[in-house]
């Protein structure tokens, strides 16, 4: 499974976001954390039809997307996405 985070230099809610996700990284074992910077990549934000940051997207491991959250995410919620993506 992946986790993907788009986010941008100045967005105080990525923080938040990235401690949410690295918590949830602790718990499940497996996890993959990638981080797009979408003022860096605007491609793949644009690819990722990204329309705010912070932007969660969980993939299972063919490639599907099968969670996405904008704003700060719950713990609760993104440990439900990579239990989808088991």
């Amino acid at each position: 499974m992946r986790v993907q985070l788009y986010s941008s230099s100045f967005c105080g809610a990525c923080t938040s976001t990235r401690a949410v996700l690295d918590q949830a990284a602790a718990l499940v074992s497996g996890v993959s954390i990638s981080e797009v910077n979408v003022a860096v990549h605007p491609d793949a934000a644009e690819r990722a039809d990204i329309t705010a940051t912070p932007t969660v997207i969980i993939e299972n491991d063919a490639g599907e997307q099968v969670f996405r959250a904008e704003g700060v995410p719950t713990i609760n919620q993104v440990l439900t996405g990579l239990a989808l993506a088991l």
